[in-house]
C-alpha cells in the first residue's frame, strides 16, 4: 500500500506495553494527564495530552493535522515531550522551520504505520517471526519491533531504540503507542 505525503498519518505508535504506568479513568487510558477517548481521532486526543505538545506542533508544522484527522487507520508511535528533548539542542527548533517541512514530514511519517496494529497483534506476529516483527513505515522505511526484557522496543533504521510505555491507546482512527525516543529514518 503506497502513500503520498497528504494520505497518512503521524502521531507515532508501537507495540506492547513496557515500563510505563497507564492509569484509566473509566475505560480510556490516561496519556499526558487527560483521557484519551477511543471515540475521537488521533489530532483530537493528542492535542489534550501535556506529554504531546512538541508532536501536536511538529504535526502542524508539517501540515500533517487532516491527515491525522483521516479515517485511517493508523499505529502511530507518539514521541512525548521528553523523547523530542533527547535530539541534539537546536534540533526541534530546525525542523519546525517552513524549510524544512520536508524533513520534519519524513521524520513524523516514520512514526506512522498503515493500519491498526494493537499490542496483542505485535505480539501474536513478532512470536510467528522469531520474536521480531519488521513494519514498513508510512514514510517508506522499516522498523522493528522486538521484547526488551518484559516490554517492546522499537528500532530504527539507524539502530536507536525507543521503548513503547504505553499501549493500545484507542483511536476513532487507529491506534496510538507512546515512545520515549523519536525514531529516526
Amino acid at each position: 500500500m503506497k502513500f503520498r505525503t497528504s494520505h497518512f498519518a503521524l502521531a507515532l505508535a508501537g507495540a506492547a506495553l513496557a515500563t510505563g504506568s497507564v492509569a484509566i479513568a473509566g475505560q480510556n487510558k490516561m496519556v499526558g494527564g487527560a483521557a484519551m477517548y477511543p471515540t475521537k481521532d488521533i489530532v483530537d486526543n493528542a492535542v489534550n495530552s501535556k506529554d504531546h505538545t512538541t508532536l501536536v506542533a511538529a504535526v502542524k508544522a508539517a501540515g500533517l493535522v487532516d491527515t491525522l484527522k483521516s479515517p485511517g487507520p493508523f499505529t502511530v508511535f507518539a514521541p512525548t515531550n521528553a523523547a523530542f528533548a533527547k535530539l541534539p539542542a537546536g534540533t526541534v527548533d530546525t525542523l519546525l522551520k517552513p524549510e524544512n517541512k520536508g524533513t520534519l514530514t519524513a521524520v513524523l511519517t516514520y512514526h506512522v504505520v498503515p493500519g491498526k496494529m494493537m499490542a496483542g497483534d505485535i505480539a501474536a506476529k513478532a512470536k510467528a517471526n522469531g520474536g521480531k516483527l519488521e513494519l514498513t513505515t508510512v514514510q517508506g522505511e522499516k522498523i522493528t519491533l522486538s521484547m526488551r526484557g518484559s516490554g517492546w522496543i522499537v528500532t530504527d533504521a539507524k539502530g536507536g531504540t525507543s521503548n513503547i510505555t504505553i499501549a493500545d491507546v484507542a483511536q476513532k482512527n487507529g491506534v496510538i503507542h507512546v515512545v520515549d525516543s523519536v525514531l529516526l529514518p
